[in-house]
């Protein structure tokens, strides 16, 4: 009865409790809690144009209401890159969605 495990099924598995527990922690919100595109933004806006240590950009997305471990899947979706200096910094996307951002609330506050 040792049979291998599906990796691929196991990893969309875990992916579908993710996202339940972010739907879980989504209801727990107040009103006047931020939604997830509001704390984007507050971190991108405090992250600013320097780099960060891997421990510093944790501490970052904690306290906006994120996973420590969110820098990794932000810099596999290409919104962070890890300079040569092991720094992490937010890349041109990750502006570049910042700026429509700031602008669609000026348009829509």
């Amino acid at each position: 009865m040792d049979e291998p495990i599906d990796r691929a099924r196991l990893q969309a598995g875990l992916r579908l409790i993710a996202r339940g527990l972010e739907e879980i922690a989504g209801a727990l919100d107040g009103p006047d809690e931020p939604g997830e595109l509001e704390r984007m933004a507050r971190v991108m806006r405090e992250w600013g144009p320097g780099g960060l240590r891997k421990d510093e950009a944790s501490a970052l997305f904690k306290r906006h209401g994120f996973a420590p471990q969110t820098t990794g899947g932000w810099t596999r979706g290409d919104w962070v890159e890890i300079g040569g200096d092991g720094l992490r910094y937010l890349t041109a996307k990750s502006r570049e969605w910042l700026a429509g951002y700031e602008e669609e609330e000026e348009e829509n506050p």
